[in-house]
């Protein structure tokens, strides 16, 4: 098959794939041609009508259920899995989860489960899934960040603060990796329509429309796009990056 960004023959998981930009993400790289796995923690029925989707589009898809904070877990899913597929080419690290409130009202266990979650589970998720990369010289990881790492938002510093750490990560990784022609980059959306902003006031959305040069939220599959241009070949040379998906809001 033609064309730019293709990912024929490769092997992508995406974490938290199974609904808002992680669906989005497997359908895309399932489009340029990757099997995808489609990893869930709660939402099996999800993740089966997200392959079920992408195989009545042509694509190939697998569902793989595990909780990325539960190391143990991670690590036989993604044995498994590369004893199935062979490999794994790319790691999108999508699960995340979101607890907000000030600065005051934040509880030691918010702040173990977003860690937890957003960041182990991020670096659990790579660092096995890098142990196959390196044999066949040859991988993506991207991790999902967002644009509150950079600017901070009122209410979201526990958020905010595992977000930012992703950056530092994939950076360092970026640079143990690069010898074995793997790169680490990280997508940092703006306010993206999903289950995550649904609940958002109309005032706060009226708030997110003014801060947002393009006047408008983002679609999961703006977020998509970005993933399958880090995942291809052609993206070859950008590593330690993060791409600002966002609409202007952060410049």
């Amino acid at each position: 098959m033609g064309g730019m960004f293709r990912l024929d023959g490769k092997v992508a998981l995406v974490t938290g794939g199974s609904r808002g930009i992680g669906r989005a993400c497997s359908e895309v790289l399932a489009a340029q041609g990757a099997t995808v796995i489609v990893n869930y923690v709660k939402g099996e029925a999800a993740a089966r009508e997200v392959a079920a989707g992408i195989g009545a589009s042509g694509g190939i898809a697998d569902i793989s259920g595990f909780d990325v904070a539960d190391s143990k877990a991670v690590d036989a899913a993604i044995d498994a899995m590369t004893k199935k597929h062979g490999k794994i080419d790319v790691l999108v690290a999508n699960a995340g989860i979101s607890i907000d409130g000030l600065l005051l009202r934040v509880r030691d266990e918010d702040l173990d489960a977003l860690w937890a979650t957003n960041v182990r589970g991020a670096l659990a998720c790579a660092r096995a899934a890098s142990r196959g990369m390196m044999r066949s010289r040859w991988g993506r990881i991207v991790f999902m960040s967002s644009v509150v790492a950079d600017m901070g938002n009122a209410g979201q510093t526990a958020y905010a603060a595992t977000k930012a750490a992703l950056l530092g990560a994939a950076r360092s990784i970026a640079r143990e990796y690069a010898s074995r022609n793997i790169t680490a980059n990280v997508i940092a959306p703006g306010y993206i329509d999903t289950d995550m902003t649904a609940g958002m006031t109309a005032q706060a959305r009226e708030y997110v429309m003014k801060a947002v040069p393009l006047g408008r939220t983002g679609s999961p599959k703006d977020i998509a796009a970005a993933c399958a241009y880090l995942a291809s070949e052609e993206a070859g040379y950008v590593t330690g990056q993060e791409i600002r998906v966002n609409g202007g809001m952060q410049m």
